[in-house]
This record gives structure tokens, C-alpha cells and sequence, in this order.
């Protein structure tokens, strides 16, 4: 193989038509860049290198740095390199190589993940860390450019310049999946309304997808001619060209607050990643022509142009390629984290300081509501006292909700704060994720807990992960509504009546409210918003539906389900206690707890256990009072492989409970239609039969 001095020398100028300067640094970004995955390649030899997915070929992207401006928010492809260095510079950092090989080494000195991962962003540079290996961010940056326009509507401070715009960076392969599909549409449905919508999409074509081909013409086929998207096309091996075209597709959405996608032509070199054998599905002539169009040679031509000679470009080259390898040797065997307990420090569950400091300003009432009317009147509270809050999902605007839990909201604080939005889950958390970066609290709906699964890698993978990947330098604070469980009368079937919820406990750091009464509903809700305004906390606050408008819970027309408006919150991660019986403790939540009551209405001995928090657990309750009788039933409504109770039973043996254990739950099924679902609902008397046996 040729070497880069001997490729050089064998070119012919071209002419620059810009700055000659910003030529200079370009191709400074791009060395950096190259450098960086040799380096890292390098690294990994020695087993001091523990990522080897590189931007090699896609050095073309500093175009788009240059042609924004370093205040414009970026949430970068895992090849954008070039960009970030270019950034960097912008910003007068000269440690953006070192940012690079310092994430590479997985040191805990890396300045955004702090070993946790090897990712693009920097607080100060605007650019959000992701980690997506997809296009999972492009939902978070639609929401970015959509909080941009709405913070200055709702008198908010907003985390960026009034003009500035969002840019987005993602592959060819990504570009079909169904989350970028989702939230260009999700773009494209904004602006068609005249909202603005300055979001500029980067699609980094280099034509492949590990080993996959993208059809010749694809993108353009797919996004050239989308009604409302301006399409701009460039060849990011050729400098000049790229720059161009960025700089007209930044302008045009600077100027006009709509999307455009900007298609940047780019080759794969290197490989996918370190490990990968390109050889084994690629030809010779195709690695072959795609050297030759090596965006450093198509730089280099521009640089001859511009009155470099070969030996002063070819020094670049050599003394970058030193600088990467002396800071990979400087950051080699740097401390890496050592401890579970440091690595997992981002996600902590919220302190209870925190939360109190934060809380709304209740309004005062005697009323005795229901479950609905004291999360209506809770939201109320909310947006009353947080100006930056924001409640929106299907429906939840003019109707008021399918269940009227947000009736009266849109009319009492306007449109711009209570709004409906387009049916796609992954685009209501987008904008949640969006928003909340931005320096607003959102409250999304999901309608009904079987919708989350379209989404909720938006809630792993991105919502969950912020803190974590930014060492708490950026958080999206979140308090994520869902009407959910089972047991709804006249209206049913699997996707109304959804009781799995283990795709959410198994994610780090979210909190879970499970509110069975009408009181603690306001009091968790009002904790959650807290400790989102506090501490960036993500929240799921699931709401029983067949609760929604419970009003009796012995006897009809006694109305002890019916509760005063909570003036405190409800503490997270502490449950509550019902009844004082010694014989044996009934562990339960959401539908469970009213259930659970009424059997110890009819079996003395019995206390109940209010969880209220799925996580954090309130382990120190259900300590107590599983300790208090030596007898714990659990009364789960969820399903039983995966559902609640396995957690519930491991927490009390890992914590050395020697009682007698039990539980009930729902069957392994779906729920299906009609008086059928109570044959697999967890049941009332399911649990007094249980309750009777552990008694004797």
C-alpha cells in the first residue's frame, strides 16, 4: 500500500474558494481524526484501547462544523469525529484529540462519560453525548428543535441562542430505521402546522451498514423529494464541496426554522470497527476505489491549491500522527472506574433535599376527589407553579384526555403548554427528551401502557442514559405519564388492559410510581415533578385506569375511596401501612391495595403494605412490616414470570427475611376480551384464599 507522502505527491491542485485559514484547520479536524482511530487501533494492541469504531472516510463532517456556529446544539453520529474537533477548535479547546483517546482508554478523566463509554460531547462545545448505534437520538433532536421556539413562547430561559438551530448527525443504514423515520415524520408534521422547526439532519452516506449495501440512490429516493423537507446533497470526500453545501443547508434552516436534510457522501475506511474483516464481503476493487477517494487526499488537493507545498502538508500529517500517539501513550493505563458503586453514581435515586426544595405550591381544598380528579387537580398545581411545565400526548389537550384526567388544563394555561401531539410514542418521548435538555419540564402521556413498548428504547436508551454517559452534565428531567393495569369494565382487551411492566423495572435510575389512592396520587406526582426540577429525575408515574373514577371500596355508595386532596408529598421510595394486624402482611400495589383491604375487611390479622414505589422499593417499610408478622403475601397484579412480586421476594431474602413467603399474581397471558380476563387477573378472591392458608 502506498504510503500518504506518495499519494500526495501524485496530486494535482484544485482551487479553494474560501478562507484560507479555516482550510488549515479542516484539515487539522480531519488529521485529528484519522489519528485518533489509528491511535486507538493502537491502543487496542497494547490492551489499553477499548473502542475501535472509527470516522475514517467521514472526515468531510468538519465541513458541517464549520458551517454552524459553536453555540448550535450537535448530537453527533459515532463517525463524526472530524466534527467534534472542528467544534472543539471553534470553542478555543485544544484537547479534543485528547477528549477522544481519553474515552478510548475508558479513563475517568475523560471529560463527558468519565470512563463509562467513548462518546462525542462536551457541555461546553453544545454537543449532547449519545451513544446510539442506530438512530435513536434523532427523536431527542427533533424535541431540541422544537423546545428552541417554545421556551422563548412560554417566558422560559432557554439553553441556547434564539437563532441558533439543531444538528443531528446519523449513517445511511440508520437513516431506515423506523425511529429516524419516526421523527423526520414527527419534524415534518411540526412544521407543516407552522411550528418552527430548525433541525438540520446529517445523513453520513458511506453506502454500507457493517456489511449490509444501501441500494445506490436510496437516501435520495427515500428523502430528495419529501413535501416540506429541503434536500441538499454533497460529497463530503471533496472539502470545498461539502462546505458549500453545508453552509446553504445551516443557512436555509437558520433562516426559515424548518428541517432539512443534508445527504453527505462519505467511503468506509478501516473497516466497521477494529475486529471487522472487510474482505470477507467486500471486493479488493471495492476497498480499492474507495481509498482513492480518501477525503485527507481531496483536502491535501485543495491545500496544494492554496500554495502548501507536498513536504508541509505530508509534516501535518507526521505531526499529528505523533500528537495522537504521544497522548495515546499519556492516557494508556489512566485510571479507569474501579467500583460499582462509582460507576453507577449518575443514576442515584433522588434525596429527599432535593425534592423538598423543589416542590409545587398545592392548592388548598376539602374536597374529597377521586383518583382522576386529584391527578387533574396535581397537574394543575404543577403547571401553576413551574412556568417551564409542559403537559401533551394524544388527546390530552381540547378532549381532556380519553379518561378526562387533563380536562380543563389546555383551556386554563394554553395551548403552548397543554397540547395534543401526532400519534407515535417515540416522537412524545423524543420531544420529552428534547424538551427537557432544554431547560423545560415535560410531562408526556402515553396513552396506555401496552404503547410504551413501540418506544421505550427512548427510555433506556436515551432518557436513562443521559445522566449516566454525562456524568450529570446533562440531564432530561421527565415525568412520564401512563394509564395502565387492568381490570377496566366495558372496554378491554390486551392493549387497554396491559399488567406488564418489567421492560421498565430493569432500567437504571428511573423512578416508578405505582399510586393506588387518590391522596398519594397527588403527593407522588408532586414529588416526581420535584425531583425532575431537582435533579433531572426521569419518573414513569403509571395510573391504575380501574381506579381512575373509583369512588366505593367496601360497599356501594360508601365513598371510602374517595380522599382529601394531598397537601404534602409522598416521599420516594416510602410505602404505606394499612391496619395493624399481626398475623400476616399483605404486600401489594395499584388495583392490589383496594383489593387487599377488602380481604382484610373480612380476615382478621391482616395489615396491608402500600408499596407505592416499584423503584426505588421502600425496602426499610417492607422490612418492618414483613418483620412485624413473620408472614408476607404478595398481591401482584402483574404477570408472574417477570413481574413485581420476584423482586419483592428477593429483596426480603437478600435482606435476610426468614418468614413465610407466598404470592399471588396474574397469569402468564395476555388479557383477553370480556369476563374472560378475570380467569388470568390476579383476583380478590385469589388473595383471601391465600391470605387463609398462610393464617392456618
Amino acid at each position: 500500500m502506498r504510503t500518504f507522502a506518495e499519494r500526495v505527491r501524485g496530486l494535482a491542485p484544485a482551487p479553494w474558494e474560501h478562507d484560507a485559514e479555516l482550510l488549515r484547520g479542516l484539515y487539522d479536524a480531519q488529521l485529528g481524526s484519522r489519528h485518533a482511530d489509528l491511535a486507538a487501533r493502537w491502543m487496542q494492541s497494547q490492551g489499553t484501547g477499548f473502542y475501535t469504531i472509527g470516522s475514517a472516510g467521514h472526515e468531510g463532517n468538519a465541513a458541517v462544523a464549520a458551517a454552524l456556529q459553536p453555540t448550535d446544539p450537535a448530537l453527533l453520529h459515532y463517525r463524526s469525529g472530524a466534527f467534534y474537533l472542528h467544534r472543539a477548535a471553534q470553542c478555543g479547546s485544544k484537547e479534543g484529540l485528547r477528549d477522544i483517546l481519553l474515552g478510548v482508554a475508558a479513563a475517568t478523566t475523560e471529560p463527558i462519560a468519565g470512563g463509562r463509554h467513548k462518546v462525542f460531547g462536551r457541555h461546553e462545545l453544545s454537543v449532547i453525548p449519545q451513544t446510539s448505534t442506530i438512530a435513536s437520538h434523532l427523536p431527542r433532536a427533533m424535541g431540541v428543535a422544537f423546545s428552541m421556539n417554545r421556551s422563548h413562547k412560554l417566558g422560559v430561559p432557554s439553553q441556547w441562542p434564539d437563532d441558533a438551530i439543531v444538528v443531528t448527525s446519523f449513517g445511511d443504514a440508520s437513516a431506515n430505521h423506523s425511529t429516524a423515520t419516526g421523527a423526520i415524520n414527527a419534524a415534518l408534521h411540526a412544521s407543516y402546522q407552522g411550528l418552527p422547526m430548525p433541525l438540520l439532519l446529517v445523513c453520513e452516506d458511506n453506502g454500507i451498514g457493517i456489511s449490509v449495501r444501501t441500494p445506490d440512490g436510496w437516501i435520495r429516493q427515500a428523502y430528495g423529494s419529501r413535501p416540506g423537507l429541503r434536500y441538499f446533497d454533497a460529497d463530503g470526500t471533496d472539502l470545498d464541496a461539502a462546505l458549500s453545501m453545508a453552509t446553504e443547508a445551516a443557512t436555509f434552516v437558520r433562516r426559515n426554522r424548518r428541517p432539512a436534510f443534508l445527504r453527505l457522501r462519505t467511503v468506509r475506511l478501516l473497516g466497521h470497527a477494529g475486529s471487522d474483516v472487510e474482505t470477507a464481503y467486500r471486493s479488493a476493487a471495492d476497498l480499492a476505489a474507495d481509498e482513492e477517494l480518501d477525503p485527507l487526499l481531496g483536502t491535501a488537493r485543495y491545500l496544494l491549491g492554496a500554495g502548501y507545498t507536498v513536504d508541509e502538508i505530508v509534516e501535518l500529517y507526521e505531526d499529528k500522527q505523533a500528537e495522537a500517539l504521544r497522548i495515546a501513550a499519556e492516557v494508556a493505563g489512566l485510571p479507569q472506574l474501579t467500583s460499582a458503586e462509582a460507576i453507577a453514581a449518575p443514576l442515584r435515586f433522588p434525596s429527599a433535599d432535593a425534592v423538598a426544595e423543589a416542590l409545587p405550591q398545592p392548592t388548598p381544598t376539602t374536597e374529597r376527589l377521586t383518583l382522576s380528579q386529584s391527578i387533574n387537580r396535581a397537574l394543575s398545581d404543577v403547571l401553576s407553579s413551574y412556568p417551564e411545565a409542559m403537559v401533551f400526548g394524544e388527546d390530552v389537550g381540547r378532549k381532556g384526555g380519553v379518561y378526562g384526567v387533563t380536562r380543563g388544563l389546555q383551556k386554563a394555561y394554553g395551548p403552548a403548554r397543554v397540547f395534543d401531539t401526532l400519534l407515535d410514542e417515540q416522537s412524545i418521548l423524543g420531544l420529552a427528551l428534547g424538551a427537557g435538555v432544554s431547560g423545560l419540564l415535560p410531562i408526556p402521556e402515553i396513552q396506555y401502557l401496552a404503547y410504551l413498548h413501540n418506544a421505550e428504547d427512548q427510555l433506556r436508551g436515551e432518557a436513562a442514559s443521559l445522566k449516566f454517559f454525562s456524568q450529570e452534565q446533562y440531564a432530561n428531567p421527565m415525568v412520564l405519564r401512563i394509564a395502565g393495569y387492568g381490570y377496566q369494565k366495558g372496554f378491554g382487551g390486551h392493549f387497554h388492559n396491559d399488567d406488564a411492566i418489567g421492560v421498565l423495572r430493569d432500567i437504571p435510575g428511573i423512578v416508578i410510581a405505582s399510586p393506588s389512592r387518590p391522596d398519594d396520587a397527588a403527593g407522588m406526582l408532586h414529588a416526581c415533578t420535584a425531583a425532575a426540577r431537582a435533579t433531572g429525575a426521569v419518573s414513569v408515574f403509571l395510573e391504575p385506569i380501574a381506579l381512575y373514577h373509583r369512588r366505593d371500596l367496601y360497599a356501594d355508595g360508601d365513598e371510602q375511596w374517595l380522599a382529601p386532596y394531598a397537601g404534602e408529598p409522598v416521599p420516594i421510595g416510602r410505602g404505606r401501612t394499612y391496619g395493624d394486624g399481626t398475623g400476616l402482611t399483605i404486600v401489594t400495589f395499584g388495583n392490589g391495595v383496594p383489593m387487599s383491604l377488602r380481604v382484610a375487611a373480612r380476615v382478621p390479622g391482616i395489615r396491608v403494605l402500600d408499596l407505592r414505589w416499584l423503584a426505588p422499593l421502600p425496602v426499610e417499610d417492607l422490612l418492618r412490616e414483613a418483620n412485624a408478622t413473620g408472614k408476607v403475601l404478595v398481591a401482584d397484579e402483574t404477570r408472574r414470570s417477570g413481574g413485581v412480586s420476584e423482586g419483592i421476594l428477593a429483596t426480603l431474602i437478600d435482606h435476610g427475611y426468614t418468614g413465610r413467603l407466598a404470592r399471588v399474581t396474574s397469569y402468564d397471558s395476555y388479557v383477553p376480551l370480556g369476563a374472560a380476563a378475570h380467569e388470568v387477573l390476579l383476583s380478590e378472591q385469589t388473595i383471601e384464599r391465600a391470605a387463609r392458608d398462610l393464617l392456618s
